[in-house]
């Protein structure tokens, strides 16, 4: 986009800057201008100009001369268009966009919301799988904690047992043993 600061429309004035734009008349004016025709057209849609509109989406284009409304959607620029920008007209600097992929502004909406359904319709069914993978792990994490805690008990059993044993074959060496594995065990925490 060029300089958006534009000069009066009246031959008279065109080296005043313009500081009001009329989309029905489709011409900038500077004050004294706008003066006559504020009283003389009363419901005109009228828009203030700024130093730089760059920033300000009023849904009309700022190209040169072009201000009209935003009516098409440029794809292979990204970007908005108006009437004057897809037209093919060859004798003045218009038509930046008239050989590019064009589309009205209501059919990039409605093609951008269905995708968007579909998307949320998507992410919905991940949610709900992911929502029955979480609980399906739950499951499988405690029958493996009932697992742990049954096997824990058995080889507590196990080397009881074995202990046991052990103590009634070997009474007086198993014992020193007992005093150094229990010495052993509580070094470990240190």
């Amino acid at each position: 986009m060029e300089n958006t600061k534009r000069k009066c429309s009246l031959e008279e004035h065109n080296e005043i800057d313009a500081i009001i734009y009329c989309i029905r008349c489709q011409i900038y004016m500077c004050n004294k201008c706008e003066n006559f025709h504020s009283k003389l057209f009363k419901n005109h849609q009228t828009f203030t100009l700024e130093k730089d509109m760059k920033d300000i989406f009023i849904g009309y284009c700022f190209e040169k001369e072009h201000f009209q409304k935003l009516n098409f959607f440029c794809k292979t620029h990204n970007k908005l268009c108006c009437a004057f920008c897809i037209s093919k007209i060859k004798t003045e600097e218009v038509g930046n966009h008239k050989d590019c992929e064009v589309f009205k502004i209501e059919d990039v909406k409605n093609e951008k919301k269905n995708k968007l359904k579909e998307n949320i319709k998507k992410l919905e069914e991940l949610s709900k799988d992911l929502q029955e993978s979480i609980d399906k792990l739950k499951i499988v994490f405690e029958s493996i904690n009932e697992s742990k805690e049954t096997i824990k008990n058995d080889i507590q059993k196990v080397f009881t047992k074995l202990r046991n044993e052990l103590n009634k074959l070997f009474p007086k060496n198993f014992s020193n043993f007992d005093e150094k594995s229990t010495l052993i065990e509580k070094m470990k925490y240190y």
